[in-house]
């Protein structure tokens, strides 16, 4: 059985940084797709970044490009998600999710496997 395990979430003040975790049991990961969604109150689940197996293909939101850094240690089967400049809006659960292909893709739905969310809040 699969299970994905989000840690790091927490308060922080606007322009502060956070760093979440996301660990993996229940079977290898290193050959899928991982990324990482956030969900407001009202919202739709929004794509933030992924990587591939290797590292070598990364996809940003452009509303995360520049402040969001995605990586992974496949030996720990863990991802991360480095957060700089935190904003308000940037206020929300954050998942981890997996996607069994190797073609990143940004539409939620396609993610096979997710962990129940870190909640992640932003105060000005």
């Amino acid at each position: 059985q699969v299970q994905l395990v989000e840690s790091g979430g927490g308060l922080v003040q606007a322009g502060g940084s956070l760093t979440l975790s996301c660990a993996g049991s229940g079977r290898t990961f290193s050959r899928y797709i991982m990324g990482w969604f956030r969900q407001a109150p009202g919202k739709e689940r929004e794509f933030l970044s992924a990587m591939n197996w290797s590292g070598g293909d990364t996809v940003y939101a452009d509303s995360v490009k520049g402040r969001f850094t995605i990586s992974r240690d496949n030996s720990k089967n863990t991802l991360y998600l480095q957060m700089n400049s935190l904003k308000p809006e940037d206020t929300a659960v954050y998942y981890c999710a997996i996607d069994a292909d190797i073609t990143i893709q940004r539409w939620w739905r396609k993610y096979d496997y997710w962990g129940q969310g870190t909640q992640v809040t932003v105060s000005s």
